[in-house]
């Protein structure tokens, strides 16, 4: 799974309100522990961790300490859309 991660330093930092996720039942979302721990492994800070509509959000710093907000797909632990936060 380190690879999804990794893809995290290569996207677009766009302005967003919020992410289109697709609907899954319950048992089929992915462990938000998987995806805090592959987060943190790849240097990632979470102050923030939450769900939004379908999609698991994360606010945090990246591994050069800029803050960044990240949409996963909730099933798949997939990038759905990322944007830095300036202050």
């Amino acid at each position: 799974m380190k690879f999804l991660y990794g893809l995290i330093a290569f996207l677009p930092l766009n302005a967003l309100a919020s992410a289109d996720c697709p609907a899954y039942p319950k048992e089929e979302w992915a462990s938000q522990e998987t995806l805090k721990q592959a987060l943190q492994d790849e240097g990632y800070k979470i102050k923030k961790f939450k769900i939004d509509g379908h999609c698991y959000e994360i606010y945090g710093l990246n591994k050069e300490g800029k803050k960044v907000e990240i949409y996963f797909d909730m099933k798949t632990l997939g990038i759905v859309k990322a944007e830095g936060i300036r202050d």
